[in-house]
């Protein structure tokens, strides 16, 4: 009986230990120059950054220049965050003949850059509730 009521002990201390505490992710644009369309957020890994699908995905509504969309259950670790003001409502990113985005975008830690975003300007780390404010 002792060597059952330990195995059972071990067992939950193990299951307690395996368990990941996730937290709350909330990323506020203040600064969309329309209500005109929806605000796309994306949450990525460093593995998904701008080549995969998303972590995490939302879609919201602007209103008064303000978008705000709240990503539940992220692990521990780091992440970027690209939002998108997406004016035709197509879910994607346009760009001109020239290659520039035609909408206007922002990305975690707000770097200033000329060119693509790069995953260590836009990285952050989650390791509690997090709110976190993109510039576009």
């Amino acid at each position: 009986m002792k060597t059952l009521f330990t195995s059972l002990i071990v067992l939950l201390f193990s299951i307690a230990l395996n368990a990941q505490e996730t937290f709350t992710l909330k990323v506020t644009v203040n600064n969309a120059k329309s209500d005109e369309g929806k605000m796309v957020y994306s949450l990525s890994t460093e593995s998904q950054f701008m080549k995969a699908a998303p972590l995490q995905a939302a879609s919201m509504e602007i209103k008064d220049g303000i978008a705000i969309a709240t990503f539940k259950n992220v692990p521990t670790g780091d992440y970027a965050v690209m939002v998108l003001h997406d004016k035709n409502g197509n879910e994607k990113m346009d760009f001109s003949d020239q290659g520039r985005p035609t909408e206007a975008y922002g990305m975690s830690n707000n770097p200033m850059s000329y060119g693509p975003p790069t995953w260590a300007d836009a990285k952050f780390t989650v390791e509690a509730h997090k709110e976190i404010i993109v510039r576009l």
